[in-house]
């Protein structure tokens, strides 16, 4: 109920009117059942314009420390989040991890939308960099389909480290469905989920025409 609240009465309108955001592409997400939109990842609000712009509702695995926050800013922040489909996990590594990848999952086998950034963390620069095969995993152990999907220009309206985003426009292109059944059951296969994730970021890299960088951007972002 809240995430249609948002969406449509409240945090929808007021972004559409500000920021007359633009889609190309829409209808290539599947109406129905499990669908996995792998995207680049510029900022912030990716996870916020990205579902704006199509119909169905999309969740997105998101740091728990923003579901931990005390007071009440904390209480809003967890309870905003919930609202716009973020699902808390733990990215600390090992089991962490694997329980992630057990949260997607369980999203896909409902049948709902899962929103993917497989860079791992946002660009620290606006280049694509390499993909981490967790995403693979999720795509070989689920079947579901997957379709590509890039923001335009998130990081000019706001970059890392600013508090409010500047009015400009926002754009999101969807690409087609890509088809990786040729590795149906090969999830285990550390070369196959390395050829998928690689990919899938070759497909990202045609829709947003950015530089790609074969670096992960963490590494780049802790330097």
């Amino acid at each position: 109920m809240w995430y249609w609240i948002f969406k449509h009465l409240i945090i929808g309108p007021f972004l559409k009117t500000i920021y007359r955001p633009w889609v190309e592409g829409a209808e290539n997400i599947p109406a129905s059942g499990p669908v996995i939109l792998v995207g680049n990842h510029l900022s912030v609000i990716d996870s916020f314009f990205m579902p704006l712009m199509i119909d169905r509702r999309v969740y997105f695995l998101a740091k728990s420390d923003y579901f931990s926050g005390r007071g009440i800013s904390g209480w809003f922040v967890k309870h905003f989040m919930l609202a716009v489909g973020q699902l808390p996990i733990d990215r600390s590594g090992g089991k962490a991890s694997e329980a992630s990848l057990n949260t997607g999952l369980a999203v896909l086998d409902r049948g709902d939308v899962l929103g993917i950034y497989p860079e791992g963390t946002r660009s620290p620069d606006a280049k694509l960099y390499r993909g981490r095969t967790g995403v693979a995993r999720l795509v070989l152990e689920s079947g579901a389909a997957v379709v590509p999907i890039v923001m335009i220009d998130t990081e000019k309206a706001m970059p890392i480290g600013a508090k409010i985003p500047k009015l400009r426009r926002i754009g999101t292109v969807v690409g087609k469905p890509l088809d990786f059944t040729r590795f149906a059951g090969m999830s285990a296969d550390r070369f196959v989920l390395r050829s998928v994730t690689d990919e899938i970021m070759v497909e990202i890299q045609k829709l947003s025409g950015q530089q790609y960088q074969d670096v992960y951007a963490s590494s780049v972002r802790n330097r």
